[in-house]
């Protein structure tokens, strides 16, 4: 989920007229087979071991060549990528890898290899936020949580469930049934690392002329904070399809900037996103483009800095979702009655007894207010700097002016940022903004953020009623019977008697500016941006 999303969203500008725009998209040749797409934000990692964001992610998917790849939309069914099949018996799982893989070393990717790059993802050594994507896998958790001076943490690392059985078959035994694991695989933390570039270069791998991938494009070159490009891999094993010789990503983070390069033709995707002023004019042309998404945009508390739950429900109550759709965001957005998607399986039952509010509900936020003894007034409110979040806070910082309240906004780099918020959250957050989407259509998926050892739960908030359920859902094979625990989840997370340690604001759709020369170019409900499709004509 695979991921922290950063929102490429949108600043309040002075208005550019669009008239003119499709001349000037002139320049760049017809038949030149480069993609040129604005990237929003630096990406703070290229390990798939260390990756949390989509920024990242969408890099990787494009180096790396993903075991599972997800259908079309809405099911997302899993279709082979690296493996081309798969076996599944109740908890055990058999992958046969295809023997055309290879490295861009020339070498071929085996078994070893994802079992070598997952034990080193779930190292207590390594210690990624995203190791708990491994929890589903037997013994994954308790080698993670291995403290070397009270246990023999190799002894744990050779129990946990993942074999080489032989060169190209790969065996994953669960600690359970769970329905949704092999879509899952499809997540960038699965994606394997290779162990000779890891072991020579250490945190420097990824750098260009060190990294080692096995994907449709090669990173050719990453100028920190300024652009990366890619260029085709000619051995991969489906070079023959892939059109794109090159792939040019100049990291953008200003809307404004991002739109004036696509209004000059310098770029064919604009994928920082559009100012909110200019998108009335941009749904007007042939270049506006909305996908649907699986995702929530969310606020989060630190509890340990505003501990009172009737002072979170009642700034959460005060927030009108639907001016923020409306009169910011304007691409189809829905308000979230809680944290999990209508378009998730079993969504509408998920979130049943939600209690997030389309509109605002001042009245009762105040009189929640009125119940707290000693509610925090000064509010230091932190989101990162991509256009939109800032305006959004703007709004909610309105908002919860109403309240009584005190609000600062913060706005840090999107790398600072995600440091900055732990988990633990630096001790100056008390509120904070992200977004999560979805990296397979299972309500598990995003849940699971809010458990107690979550590497993405950055609220302080602790529940092991909450984790229980969680823990109960990876044991319910049934889709009907696994949706009632997930209520019962949700409920504690955004019920009206839940504890609110998150406040969803609104579910995604994604919005790019794209050319009318560029073909086959899409984004699934996982954001992934799959470019072996896209071509320029």
């Amino acid at each position: 989920m695979r991921r922290r999303y950063l929102w490429a969203g949108l600043v309040t500008v002075i208005a550019i007229t669009v008239a003119s725009s499709a001349a000037a998209m002139s320049n760049h040749s017809q038949k030149a087979q480069v993609l040129r797409i604005s990237v929003g934000a630096e990406p703070p990692s290229l390990d798939p071991g260390l990756a949390t964001d989509t920024t990242s992610a969408n890099v990787l998917f494009n180096l790396m060549d993903p075991l599972i790849l997800l259908g079309k939309a809405p099911a997302l069914k899993a279709v082979p990528g690296a493996a081309s099949s798969w076996s599944v018996k109740g908890a055990h799982v058999v992958l046969n890898l295809r023997h055309n893989v290879r490295w861009t070393n020339g070498q071929p990717v085996t078994a070893q290899d994802y079992v070598w790059s997952w034990l080193r993802t779930i190292s207590p050594e390594l210690a990624a936020d995203y190791a708990y994507q491994f929890d589903g896998i037997k013994g994954a958790t308790a080698y993670n949580g291995c403290d070397p001076a009270k246990a023999d943490c190799n002894a744990l690392k050779a129990k946990v469930g993942i074999k080489a059985l032989g060169k190209y078959k790969l065996a994953i035994t669960l600690a359970s049934p769970q329905p949704w694991f092999i879509q899952q695989l499809s997540h960038t933390s699965f994606l394997p690392v290779n162990k000779a570039a890891v072991t020579k270069w250490g945190n420097k791998w990824t750098e260009p002329g060190h990294i080692v991938t096995d994907g449709p494009f090669k990173l050719a070159s990453w100028k920190h904070d300024a652009s990366l490009t890619l260029v085709k891999n000619t051995k991969w094993r489906n070079a023959s399809k892939v059109k794109l010789t090159r792939v040019e990503m100049p990291i953008i983070v200003d809307g404004t900037t991002a739109e004036n390069a696509f209004r000059a033709g310098n770029i064919d995707i604009d994928d920082t996103g559009v100012p909110p002023v200019d998108i009335p004019s941009w749904k007007k042309t042939k270049f506006w483009k909305v996908y649907k998404s699986l995702g929530t945009y969310y606020y989060g508390f630190n509890v340990k800095n505003i501990t009172n739950v009737n002072q979170r429900r009642a700034m959460a109550m005060a927030i009108d979702r639907n001016q923020i759709v409306t009169f910011i965001a304007q691409a189809g957005q829905v308000p979230a009655r809680g944290f999990t998607p209508n378009g998730i399986a079993g969504g509408p039952t998920i979130t049943k007894h939600s209690s997030m509010p389309a509109t605002s509900k001042l009245a009762q936020a105040k009189a929640l207010m009125a119940k707290v003894a000693n509610p925090k007034k000064d509010i230091h409110l932190y989101v990162n700097n991509s256009p939109g979040h800032v305006k959004i806070a703007t709004a909610i910082q309105a908002f919860w002016k109403e309240l009584g309240l005190n609000v600062t906004i913060k706005v840090q780099e999107w790398k600072q940022y995600l440091q900055f918020l732990g988990p633990p959250p630096n001790s100056d957050v008390d509120v904070y903004r992200l977004g999560w989407i979805y990296d397979f259509p299972d309500a598990y998926n995003g849940l699971v953020l809010w458990t107690c050892d979550s590497g993405n739960n950055n609220t302080n908030w602790c529940n092991k009623k909450y984790d229980g359920l969680i823990n109960k859902a990876t044991r319910t094979p049934n889709n009907a019977a696994r949706f009632k625990v997930y209520q019962q989840a949700e409920d504690i997370l955004t019920g009206p008697n839940g504890d609110l340690p998150v406040m969803p604001i609104y579910w995604y759709t994604f919005t790019d500016l794209v050319k009318s020369n560029v073909h086959g170019f899409f984004v699934n409900p996982t954001d992934n941006k799959d470019l072996t499709t896209v071509s320029i004509r």
